[in-house]
């Protein structure tokens, strides 16, 4: 009896028990999928590494590719072909010229065959920054200038150079690419046009270094060292490319990140609307290039309907033509009116001290009064106006004198165009968009640019035979620029933003969306039944 009401009595202090917690499961189990990040939004650094040095690194590294293009154009380097006098006494030759006893033209096609492999290889390193890291691309692209401006000074006829400085355009399309998205990502919020102003600087800086460069080691030892100079002085920043931790851009996921979405990318029926078994019967080779072309042809498209970096891509073309003419024909025009003595140091030293001083104050004074897009057209289409002013109005005087201080005050103003006009392909654009949008822009402003407009300037001189009218022709163009520059005001004011705070829904997010949806729904199916 007792033992039964002592079992009741243990029986009832169990009944009266709470029951044990119930495990929750976690409301978002781990997926290996989707625990990688899907964009890149803050930079990721090595623990020295800085915005600053990342500038700086740039701006160095910029300032390597056009001493190159200087060097190649200094007579240090590109020397004269050997020639006869009519009494029988000859002269040697010298540099590239007089060692491969090269024509005029051939001479001249030289200087611009880097323009090939530069318009070949800078979309296709554009596109690539979207499945490959943009900072290893750059190191891909540094070792290839390295490898090719070697080769120039151990070329030993035309071909063989020539082959070389399409490759050293091929090496710098990656840089001319990725660099500025870089520096834009970067750089501080209030400060980010007057970064892209000291980057741009380096234009006209290495070039004028180049010119001195080439001309010492050429004549002091041989146009080959100056090469061989050069790709030394590049070969740090190539080994640095690939041994410290990569840098992202962004809106582009990281690389780790793209491969492990490759095979969703490649079977997802939301990227391709072709059938999944057909493409999955396809060699591998063959779906990358499916997929790159398609990535291609779809920002390519997504570029040519954007109205805002359409019509600032046709300002920069037109801009772009007259500074074409001004570098090439500058010197002859200005020794034909004007009767200058030493016309290349004339037209040199304006152009490198208002190239400096005009592409900071561009900068700066876009930061000063809020970097937008509309405020950077606005800048865009008055400092071209006035310039356009000053330049015309300097080939209309007839004293020297005034004339160099007219055309330099509208070079200035000129040259305050290049970080606005860049910060405008940059911004009308989403992030992932920044690189082939700087690549295009590259590519336009020369196929349309500055390559048609030095024949062009000579077709309508050999016409007319004047170069005041011939100066006067080519820089009305600047004219046309500051006008569609100004058209591009209403076009930013209508319906485009700064993209500061908008991202891309890139892919990764277009795949998890519904990967999480369906997991959502197999959580639910338990409880519902």
């Amino acid at each position: 009896m007792a033992e039964s009401q002592q079992r009741e009595k243990q029986q009832e202090q169990h009944h009266h028990q709470p029951p044990p917690p119930t495990p929750t499961p976690p409301s978002d189990p781990p997926n290996p999928v989707m625990s990688e990040s899907p964009i890149s939004d803050s930079p990721r650094y090595p623990s020295w590494f800085t915005p600053k040095r990342l500038l700086v690194m740039f701006c160095v590294i910029n300032l390597i590719n056009y001493v190159d293009r200087g060097a190649i154009a200094s007579n240090g380097v590109n020397g004269s072909i050997g020639i006869c006098d009519p009494s029988g006494i000859c002269t040697a030759g010298t540099g590239i010229q007089g060692d491969f006893k090269l024509s005029n033209f051939e001479d001249g096609s030289l200087s611009s065959a880097f323009m090939v492999g530069l318009l070949v290889a800078s979309p296709i390193f554009a596109s690539l920054a979207k499945s490959h890291n943009p900072f290893r691309l750059i190191g891909v692209g540094l070792s290839i200038w390295t490898f090719a401006t070697a080769g120039c000074g151990g070329s030993i006829n035309f071909w063989t150079i020539a082959i070389c400085r399409m490759l050293v355009g091929v090496g710098e399309a990656s840089f001319i690419s990725l660099a500025a998205p870089f520096i834009d990502d970067h750089a501080p919020a209030t400060q980010k046009t007057a970064w892209l102003a000291m980057f741009y600087m380096c234009i006209p800086t290495g070039i004028a270094l180049g010119y001195v460069y080439g001309g010492f080691v050429g004549s002091s030892f041989s146009w080959r060292y100056a090469f061989w100079g050069e790709a030394l002085s590049m070969l740090p920043f190539c080994v640095l490319a690939f041994v410290m931790k990569p840098l992202e851009l962004k809106g582009l996921a990281p690389a780790d990140t793209r491969k492990t979405l490759e095979p969703i990318e490649a079977t997802s029926p939301l990227i391709e609307d072709s059938d999944v078994t057909e493409k999955a019967s396809w060699p591998s080779p063959a779906k990358k290039s499916l997929s790159q072309l398609s990535r291609f042809s779809r920002d390519m498209k997504a570029l040519l309907l954007d109205k805002v970096y359409v019509a600032n891509v046709l300002g920069y073309v037109s801009y772009n033509f007259v500074i074409g003419a001004y570098s090439y024909w500058g010197p002859k025009a200005g020794y034909d009116i004007y009767h200058m003595n030493k016309p290349d140091l004339w037209f040199g030293a304006i152009t490198i001290v208002c190239g400096i001083l005009g592409t900071l104050a561009g900068g700066l004074i876009l930061d000063a009064v809020t970097a937008t897009i509309y405020n950077a057209f606005k800048l865009l289409s008055v400092a071209t106006f006035l310039g356009a002013i000053f330049c015309f109005s300097a080939f209309c005087v007839r004293n020297l004198y005034g004339f160099v201080v007219l055309f330099a005050l509208g070079e200035l103003l000129v040259f305050a165009t290049q970080a606005p006009v860049n910060y405008v392909s940059l911004r009308c654009v989403t992030p992932s968009l920044r690189p082939m949008a700087m690549a295009v822009s590259t590519v336009s402003i020369h196929i349309f640019g500055d390559v048609p407009s030095s024949p062009l300037a000579g077709i309508l001189q050999d016409h007319v035979k004047n170069w005041r009218i011939t100066t006067l022709a080519v820089t009305s163009v600047l004219f046309l620029a500051s006008g569609i520059w100004f058209l591009g005001i209403f076009v930013s004011n209508k319906g485009s933003s700064d993209e500061d705070g908008k991202e891309e829904v890139s892919t990764v997010e277009t795949v998890k969306k519904p990967l999480e949806e369906n997991r959502t729904e197999g959580a639910k199916d338990p409880v519902e039944a």
